[in-house]
């Protein structure tokens, strides 16, 4: 009697392994299905591998492994583009490791969903439909065959930024009696963690020791400001040049409001701290001016700090705050809630003023659709400071004022401290390690996912105005 044999058979594809073939379909479903939900896991988990890489003994310069709450703090920080320690980057670290976190500071200052496109051409060859548009909407390419070129000017324009930078770095830390090979990688590690607004330094006293030398404070300064204009921007400069009746609505915006938050910062800076003496009192006027621009640019998401955050008067901290909330440009390196959220909320409050239906522009009308997602963005934002703060009240029993500051700092990916980070107990680390990632990656899928969430509607209930104010 013959056995019945079954009439399909798993068939093994030749030349395709077991694993890569499992990686290849997941990522394929959920590029395809929520490709903002594969931003979030490939972003979690380039934090998670980079976080063993520093635990290793090799990573310390003493030989000995990083207890593993200060491993995932400095991976998350460096990952996230944000720039706060919890151990001294240039002490604690062995060359390994500066390498470690340089390198996680360049791929996280690609943005999520770049690192999840690609990933997904990586792996899959292919960038569906619906990733394209969520990148699309994110990093405001004007039609789906632009969304990988974009993708490659990221990467190129990065990489030539930062190359520039390191090229006028080099030669001012060579002046300064540094050894070639040490200058070469001092100027290699500030030209990447500027343009990518992450705020590491490679020195143990950062950069106090040049706090009057104009040869590396403006070029941090351009590489920082140019790193939060983002990516969008930088590709309409590029392909329409510096013709401002030729940019964008986006690209207008970016520009106009982080020049005005700029220059407003550099006054208010300078005004609240000009007689303060543990900060800049005791300086001339010119480099009081430099100071109060270079905290300015750095407020915003660079991260680099000329005094002691600890000095400043309540309300330059106020200041502080306020600046780090805002961040910089959208599909930037920079942090915070973006320049655009803010301009697009102030507009409509302009617009209800006057009584305008339309909230309008530059020759353009705001669609309702992006007013929601600015308001969702600017109340999720401040949900995660609110509980964040509350948490490390809780866990520190430091002063609001610092833990706010800290909280601020860590959400908008800035890295300015009141060392509070490295005060803070190991469950106080987690904490401000989930408000870096949220801060990194929760704004940016949130708009892109709303951006894409709307749903056709058959019908409307009848209209009735609640009472507001």
């Amino acid at each position: 009697m013959s056995k019945i044999q079954p009439s399909w058979t798993p068939q093994r594809q030749p030349g395709r392994l077991p694993l890569l073939g499992g990686m290849r379909d997941f990522v394929d479903r959920v590029a395809n299905s929520s490709p903002a939900r594969l931003a979030l896991i490939v972003y979690a988990a380039v934090i998670f591998v980079f976080a063993g890489l520093l635990a290793l003994p090799a990573s310390a310069a003493d030989g000995k492994a990083t207890v593993l709450y200060d491993a995932f703090f400095t991976a998350a920080s460096a990952v996230c583009v944000t720039g706060l320690t919890v151990v001294s980057t240039a002490e604690h670290w062995s060359a390994f490791g500066q390498v470690v976190i340089l390198l996680g500071i360049f791929i996280g200052g690609l943005g999520t969903l770049t690192l999840a496109s690609l990933l997904t051409l990586a792996v899959s060859k292919r960038l569906g439909v619906r990733g394209k548009l969520i990148a699309q909407e994110a990093m405001n390419a004007g039609r789906l065959g632009e969304v990988g070129t974009l993708l490659r000017i990221v990467i190129t324009t990065s990489v030539v930024i930062e190359v520039v930078l390191a090229l006028v770095l080099i030669p001012r830390f060579i002046i300064l009696g540094e050894p070639l090979g040490q200058a070469v990688w001092h100027g290699v590690f500030y030209s990447i963690s500027a343009f990518n607004n992450a705020g590491f330094t490679p020195h143990s006293d950062g950069l106090v020791p040049y706090e009057t030398d104009g040869w590396i404070l403006f070029p941090l300064m351009i590489g920082v400001f140019l790193g939060s204009l983002g990516f969008p921007v930088v590709m309409i400069l590029l392909e329409r040049g510096w013709r401002y009746r030729n940019w964008n609505l986006h690209t207008k915006l970016t520009i106009e409001v982080s020049l005005i938050l700029l220059v407003a910062g550099t006054l208010a800076w300078g005004a609240m701290e000009w007689n303060n003496l543990r900060t800049i009192g005791a300086l001339g006027a010119w480099d009081k001016t430099v100071h109060s621009l270079f905290a300015s640019v750095m407020t915003r998401s660079g991260g680099f700090n000329l005094v002691d955050m600890n000095h400043l008067d309540s309300s330059t901290m106020l200041l502080t705050d306020a600046l780090m909330f805002a961040g910089g440009g959208s599909a930037s390196t920079a942090g915070g809630i973006k320049v655009t959220t803010i301009a697009i909320v102030f507009l409509a409050i302009m617009a209800e003023a006057r009584g305008d239906n339309d909230v309008k522009v530059h020759g353009r009308t705001i669609p309702s659709s992006a007013m929601r997602v600015a308001i969702s963005v600017i109340v999720a934002g401040a949900t995660w400071v609110a509980v964040g703060a509350g948490m490390l009240l809780t866990m520190t029993g430091a002063s609001l004022d610092r833990v706010l500051f800290e909280v601020i700092s860590a959400f908008a990916t800035v890295g300015l401290s009141t060392n509070l980070s490295a005060e803070a107990p190991p469950e106080g680390k987690y904490v401000l390690a989930v408000l870096m990632f949220a801060g990194r990656v929760g704004t940016i899928t949130l708009a892109s996912a709303l951006a894409l969430r709307e749903r056709r509607q058959l019908y409307h209930f009848p209209e009735e105005r609640p009472i507001i104010g």
